[in-house]
């Protein structure tokens, strides 16, 4: 069951409130129009276990004069398969049995082929010369201070992958301007629908 509200000027509230609001449930809350999402409780609770971590850490330095700053920044692994789960609960994904699938992550209810990418950092999705592509790609920007995240892209890969040159070696990444971009292309049936 997914909770659809109107919060489009109103700046989401930390992760306390939203884990305390949804603890206990299974709702997921959109926020605005319906690329914005509050993130579900076991993950909120996992980045406010992090952000407890970072402060504690943060005072204990600045109390020995310290000015380093240690941000424990999840790395790219956790990141993708939050990204994954998450797909799971938006869009009813149904992810492939193994990693060992080149550039596809998962397969929508009738059969296409998805890759989902996230990001914790603000920046854009990053990609390697494959010789396969997905039929869609889903692209979550997740906002680890305020336990939300936004679906940046959902549309055909496509769309995205024609931004990057034609060969390239290792990977290459897309501005968050040229990802929003490319999914401004991206007409309304061509979306995948999300749950709810």
């Amino acid at each position: 069951m997914l909770v659809s509200t109107e919060f489009d000027s109103v700046r989401p509230r930390p992760v306390r409130f939203c884990s305390e609001m949804l603890a206990g449930t299974h709702l997921m809350l959109h926020i605005g129009p319906m690329t914005k999402f509050v993130l579900p409780p076991d993950i909120a609770g996992l980045i406010a276990a992090r952000n407890k971590v970072r402060d504690h850490y943060a005072q204990k330095l600045r109390t020995l004069g310290s000015v380093v700053e240690l941000s424990f920044t999840l790395d790219g692994n956790l990141i993708g398969d939050l990204g994954e789960a998450l797909a799971v609960d938006l869009f009813d994904i149904r992810l492939v049995g193994t990693k060992s699938h080149e550039a596809i992550d998962g397969f929508t209810p009738d059969g296409r082929t998805v890759q989902v990418k996230a990001t914790g950092t603000g920046r854009g999705p990053a990609f390697r010369q494959t010789e396969t592509r997905a039929d869609y790609l889903i692209f979550l920007d997740l906002d680890l201070d305020n336990a939300v995240g936004e679906v940046i892209f959902n549309g055909p890969e496509h769309y995205a992958v024609a931004m990057l040159p034609d060969v390239f070696v290792g990977q290459r990444s897309l501005t968050r301007g040229q990802i929003r971009a490319a999914d401004s292309l991206v007409k309304a049936e061509e979306r995948l629908s999300r749950r709810g």
